[in-house]
C-alpha cells in the first residue's frame, strides 16, 4: 500500500533530482519522478472508475422512481421525494468524506474504500430485487416498513459511496499533473473538460442500455451489471497504484474554517489594530501570504495578538524538549482569516444556484412518471422505456459543450478576442434556461392532462397508455440539459478559481452540496405543496403537475433576480491591504 498524505516524512519531500515533481511522492513515499508517475496514464485510470460511478448511480436513480410506483406501490409524490433523497444525501455526503479524506485517509484510500462501499450497496441492491419476500405481494399492496427498510439501507448503502467518491475523484486526477510544469498544467485543463465528458458518458449509458435492462430483462441484472461494472473499476484503480501521484494533505478545510470562527468569537470584543501589519502572520513565504482586505473585518479578530499565555500552547519538539506554538483555535494568521473571507464571498452565488437544481430533479421524477402514460412507440413497434426520455437531456449537456467549445468560442475569439463566457455568465445562462424548460414542462403537462381527460384516464395509474406522443417532453429535457451544461462548468470554474489553493477540496465539496441541497429542497417543496393544496395526488393523472411547474417557474424568476445582483457583488473585488509579520513590538 501507499504511503498516504499526511504521513510522511520530511525527507520525502526534498527536491530528489530535477526529474521530481515538487510537493508529491510515489507509493513508496519517495519523491515522485515525472517520467514513472502522473500524467495521462494516471489520470486515466481515474477516469475510468468516475465513468463506472455515473454508471451505478445514474442507472439506479433515473428510473428508481417507476420500480417505487409500479413494484412497491407509493405514491407518486412519495416516490419524487424517495429519489430526491437518495440523490441530496449523496452529494451531501461528500463534505463527510471530503473532510475523511483531508485529515485522514488521503484521496487514495478515499476512493479505494468508498468505491468497495458502492459496490457492496448495489450488489445488495440487486438482491433485494430478486428476493420476492422483498416486494408487495398482492396489486395495489403498499410495501411494508421492513420492505422499504431493506431498500433504504441498500440505497443509502449507495449514496455513501458515491459520496465518497465525488469526494476525490476529480481532486485525485489532478494531481497527476504538476501545476508548475506548462505542459501538465495545459493538460490539467483538458482532464477537467474529459472528466466531465465522462460522466456524460457514464450518464448516457445508464439512461439507455442499463435502463432497458431494467424494464425489460429485470433489474436484478441491471443492478447487478453496476455491481461488476464497480468492482472491474476498482482493479483497474489499484492496478494503477504504483504509477500514482500521492500529494501531501495540508490539513481539513472545515477545521481551518472552524478555527478561524473560534477564534474570532472568542475575541469578539477586542480592539483590532488601525494597522493590518500588527495582525499576526505566521507564513514566512511572502509568495505564500494572502494579502488583507477590510471585507468582513469582524474575523480579522482571529489574528488579534491578545498575550502570549493566552495564544501559544506547549508542545513536544522533535529532540524531545518542550516548545511553544501558537494555538490555532486562539490566534489565526491573516493569510488564514483571509482564505475563509474568499470561502465566505463565494456563499452568495452558491445559494442562489441551488434551485437549479431543484429544477434538475424534476427531469429524474415528474418528468419520468409524466413518460410513463404517454405513448412511447417508435414506429409502432419498439418502446421506449420511460427513463430513458432521459437521452435526451444528457444529448441536450453534451451538444450544448461540443458547439459552445468548437464553435461559439473560436467565433468569439475572433470577433472579440475574449475566451467566451464568465462563469459567473455561464450561471446565468444556465438559470435562465432552467426557467423556460419549467414553462415548456407546464405547458406540456397542461396538454398531457387535456389528453387524459379526454381518454378518460383519470383514474388510471399510468397501466394505459395516452394517445399523445411521449416526444412532447423533449423541450423541457433539451432546456433544463443545455442550462446543466452552463451552469455546471460555469459554478465548477467559479468554486475553484475564486477559492483559496488549500482549499480546492472544500470549494468542490461546496459546488456539489448546491445538488445536495437542491434535491432536498424538491423534497420540501414537494411534501408543502402536497400538504397545502391538491396539486400533487396519489396518482400523476389525478394530480395538477403544470401547476406544481409554474410555481417552480416563478420562483426561478425571483432566484435570476436575486443571483444577477449577487453576481455584481461577486464581480466587484476588494481592496487589497498588504501585510507583513508584525514584530513582538506591534502586537496588541
Amino acid at each position: 500500500m501507499p504511503q498516504m498524505e499526511g504521513k510522511r516524512t520530511t525527507a520525502a519531500w526534498g527536491d530528489g533530482g530535477g526529474n521530481a515533481v515538487r510537493d508529491a511522492v510515489d507509493y513508496r513515499g519517495c519523491p515522485a519522478d515525472r517520467s514513472a508517475t502522473g500524467g495521462w496514464v494516471a489520470a486515466a485510470l481515474v477516469l475510468g472508475i468516475e465513468l463506472c460511478e455515473r454508471l451505478s448511480t445514474m442507472g439506479i436513480a433515473v428510473n428508481l422512481v417507476t420500480y417505487l410506483t409500479s413494484t412497491m406501490h407509493l405514491p407518486s409524490a412519495a416516490a419524487a421525494n424517495v429519489v430526491t433523497d437518495f440523490m441530496g444525501t449523496s452529494f451531501l455526503l461528500c463534505l463527510l468524506a471530503g473532510f475523511l479524506a483531508d485529515s485522514f485517509l488521503g484521496r487514495y484510500l478515499t476512493i479505494a474504500v468508498f468505491a468497495l462501499v458502492q459496490a457492496i450497496g448495489t450488489s445488495l441492491l440487486a438482491v433485494t430485487t430478486l428476493l420476492h419476500q422483498l416486494r408487495p405481494a398482492a396489486p395495489g399492496e403498499p410495501a411494508s416498513s421492513l420492505q422499504m427498510g431493506v431498500l433504504y439501507a441498500c440505497l443509502y448503502l449507495i449514496a455513501l459511496g458515491t459520496g465518497g467518491l465525488k469526494s476525490s475523484v476529480s481532486g485525485f486526477g489532478t494531481d497527476q499533473f504538476d501545476d508548475r510544469d506548462d505542459r501538465e498544467r495545459a493538460a490539467m485543463g483538458l482532464f477537467f473538460n474529459r472528466f466531465f465528458f465522462f460522466i456524460s458518458l457514464g450518464t448516457l449509458a445508464a439512461v439507455t442500455v442499463l435502463v432497458y435492462v431494467q424494464d425489460h430483462v429485470g433489474r436484478s441484472w441491471a443492478y447487478g451489471i453496476c455491481a461488476a461494472a464497480m468492482l472491474a473499476a476498482i482493479a483497474v484503480f489499484l492496478s494503477g497504484t504504483r504509477r500514482y501521484r500521492y500529494k501531501r494533505s495540508s490539513g481539513s478545510p472545515i477545521v481551518h474554517i472552524l478555527q478561524v470562527l473560534v477564534a474570532a468569537a472568542r475575541k469578539r470584543g477586542v480592539k483590532r489594530p488601525v494597522n493590518a501589519a500588527a495582525l499576526y502572520e505566521d507564513r514566512v513565504d511572502e509568495h505564500a501570504r494572502v494579502p488583507h482586505t477590510p471585507q468582513f473585518a469582524w474575523l480579522d479578530n482571529a489574528a488579534v495578538m491578545v498575550g502570549e499565555e493566552d495564544n501559544e500552547v506547549v508542545v513536544a519538539s522533535g529532540d524531545g524538549r518542550m516548545a511553544t506554538a501558537p494555538n490555532p483555535w486562539r490566534i489565526c494568521s491573516v493569510s488564514r482569516v483571509e482564505e475563509v473571507k474568499m470561502v465566505a464571498r463565494l456563499m452568495p452565488v452558491w445559494a442562489t444556484t441551488i434551485l437549479f437544481w431543484t429544477i434538475y430533479a424534476q427531469m429524474i421524477t415528474f418528468s419520468v412518471e409524466q413518460a410513463t402514460t404517454m405513448d412511447r412507440r417508435i414506429g409502432g413497434v419498439f418502446e421506449i422505456p420511460a427513463a430513458s426520455l432521459t437521452v435526451f437531456f444528457v444529448g441536450a449537456i453534451m451538444i450544448t459543450l461540443a458547439v459552445y467549445d468548437r464553435v461559439f468560442i473560436p467565433l468569439c475569439r475572433t470577433l472579440t478576442g475574449k475566451q467566451g463566457f464568465t462563469n459567473l455568465e455561464k450561471i446565468g445562462i444556465g438559470l435562465a434556461l432552467s426557467i423556460l424548460g419549467m414553462v415548456a414542462a407546464a405547458l406540456c403537462e397542461k396538454k398531457r392532462l387535456a389528453v387524459a381527460f379526454a381518454a378518460g384516464n383519470t383514474n388510471t395509474n399510468g397501466n394505459t397508455a395516452l394517445p399523445i406522443s411521449v416526444f412532447l417532453l423533449t423541450p423541457q429535457f433539451l432546456l433544463v440539459g443545455a442550462g446543466e451544461a452552463f451552469i455546471y462548468t460555469g459554478q465548477l470554474d467559479f468554486f475553484i478559481t475564486r477559492s483559496p489553493k488549500g482549499m480546492k477540496t472544500m470549494s468542490t465539496g461546496l459546488f456539489l452540496t448546491t445538488l445536495s441541497l437542491g434535491f432536498f429542497l424538491s423534497s420540501a417543496l414537494v411534501s408543502v405543496v402536497k400538504g397545502a393544496t391538491t396539486w400533487l395526488a396519489d396518482t400523476i393523472d389525478r394530480s395538477r403537475l403544470d401547476y406544481f411547474y409554474w410555481l417552480l417557474a416563478v420562483l426561478s424568476v425571483i432566484n435570476l433576480a436575486a443571483y444577477l445582483v449577487c453576481a455584481m457583488w461577486a464581480r466587484a473585488k476588494p481592496e487589497q491591504q498588504p501585510t507583513a509579520v508584525a514584530d513582538a513590538d506591534d502586537k496588541c
